[in-house]
């Protein structure tokens, strides 16, 4: 009887992909870690419990087979392990990269509370599907029969992509409308490649292209087509445009020149990486090279924010969170990655107020504290008088987090609900807002949440909107 592969988490310590050198890594915008070798990849996968109830699986938004696809690569079955990974995500090499996996899956491993620390869930998973890609493994979408229905799909991130894919699986024409350029959103601008290369993002949007959905990219719904427009054109619609509003900072001196929101500077950065010409970075406003930076606030952008201005050569970095270090929003993963490369986190402090003569020159900085626990639970900061100070800062960049535009005015649809967030109001069993044909998912939705979420709600919202067409053909053909 040949030896079960599995519950090696006593023997077998864990292990990570080797990360480069903090000084190498911050010379460029490649990913930081290597990837798993065969061996390695197996020897990792082989230290899951294989416990009764999974709370890896349960803990992820997508409920990904995650046991099973570990067996089956420390079996050396990678084949199957992609196909199983692929059952239930359209990603699952994006997700492997930049979900939180410390808060998800790997957070809540049943090992990790046995003290052996968790199985490395994530990056067994990009090192099965970036395999797949080399070997050939992953095939052109299988396009269904002819619907001849079509539907129109607002915003090209992963929300709108995963329904766009499993909408022409089911053989209807899908058209995707974005603002950008380029596919993708968030993926494509909002994510630094250190975290997230861009060919991993745009492989898989050729694949989509491939299979014959439509892009219209430069596409502004308002501008170039109204939202009752794209609904005379389509059998149905779908809003995934995400959240993109910066949320604002009410402190004296804001309007100063050098203090940027942070999806404007991710999106210079990001588009100097594909080769693009950027006025704002060549001038030097959304580049941080030679400067004193300092970026306000403690969820993953702001990381990415401080990662990115290491990179680009930045004189000093210094991240301000009004919470401490246990109380942050954002990875503990990358706080160590730029903490390694050279980021100084000040906790427990908030800008008061900016000032300069033509631009920002110094942020003046509130000490704070933790006093009692908020309505969410988490201890809620207040100012401590007693330690206010000035730090210098030629860049400041705002990353408080994203708001919902107000897509009514923006659309030309007043008669679309909103909650009061401005948020898009839906029945929640069937992810309708209140036009008929009209479906919305996503942040927009659900307010600024995590890509894994949006896959989620595309791939859940492809039901509803299949039975929502075809009960439109039967009263059509009835009629007819």
């Amino acid at each position: 009887m040949a030896k079960d592969p599995m519950l090696k988490f006593v023997s077998r310590a864990q292990a990570y992909p080797e990360k480069r050198a903090p000084e190498l890594r911050a010379e460029d915008f490649d990913e930081i870690a290597k990837r798993y070798a065969p061996e390695a990849a197996a020897d990792q996968a082989s230290r899951c419990s294989q416990c009764g109830v999974p709370y890896c699986s349960v803990h992820c938004p997508l409920h990904n087979h995650i046991p099973d696809w570990l067996r089956l690569t420390a079996e050396g079955r990678l084949r199957e392990a992609y196909e199983l990974s692929n059952l239930t995500s359209t990603m699952p090499e994006i997700c492997g990269r930049i979900c939180p996996q410390d808060r998800l899956c790997e957070g809540n491993c049943v090992i990790e509370f046995s003290g052996h620390d968790a199985v490395t869930i994530g990056s067994v998973e990009k090192y099965i599907t970036d395999t797949a890609w080399e070997q050939g493994w992953v095939e052109p979408i299988e396009v269904g029969a002819p619907r001849g229905q079509s539907v129109g799909i607002i915003g090209g991130g992963p929300g709108g992509l995963t329904t766009a894919e499993y909408l022409r699986v089911a053989g209807y024409d899908v058209h995707v409308y974005d603002r950008y350029d380029r596919m993708g959103g968030l993926l494509t601008y909002g994510i630094p490649g250190f975290k997230l290369e861009k060919d991993v993002v745009m492989r898989r949007i050729k694949r989509l292209e491939d299979s014959g959905i439509i892009f219209h990219a430069n596409f502004e719904v308002g501008r170039d087509a109204s939202l009752d427009d794209l609904r005379a054109k389509h059998d149905a619609v779908l809003i995934a445009t995400g959240v993109y509003k910066a949320r604002d900072i009410k402190t004296p001196g804001i309007g100063l020149d050098g203090i940027v929101p942070a999806l404007d500077y991710l999106t210079a950065s990001n588009r100097k990486g594909f080769g693009d010409t950027v006025e704002a970075f060549e001038s030097g406003a959304l580049n941080a090279e030679g400067k004193d930076v300092v970026v306000i606030g403690g969820g993953d952008t702001a990381m990415d924010c401080v990662r990115t201005a290491i990179r680009q050569g930045a004189k000093s970095v210094k991240c301000l969170y009004r919470r401490d270090r246990e109380n942050m929003p954002g990875s503990q993963r990358e706080v160590a990655n730029a903490e390694e490369e050279g980021v100084e986190f000040v906790w427990l402090s908030g800008p008061k107020g900016f000032d300069g003569t033509d631009k920002v020159e110094r942020v003046h900085v509130a000490k704070m504290r933790l006093g009692a626990p908020d309505a969410s639970g988490r201890r809620a900061p207040e100012n401590d008088p007693a330690g206010d100070f000035t730090l210098n800062a030629d860049l400041v960049i705002t990353a408080l987090g994203f708001e919902a535009e107000d897509l009514p005015v923006l659309f030309g649809a007043q008669d679309l609900n909103v909650t009061r967030w401005g948020t898009i109001r839906v029945d929640h069993t069937t992810q309708m807002t209140n036009l008929d044909g009209v479906f919305a998912i996503g942040d927009i939705v659900r307010g600024a949440s995590l890509v894994v979420w949006a896959i989620r709600d595309g791939r859940d919202v492809t039901q509803h909107i299949h039975n929502w067409l075809q009960a439109k053909a039967r009263v059509t053909r009835k009629a007819a």
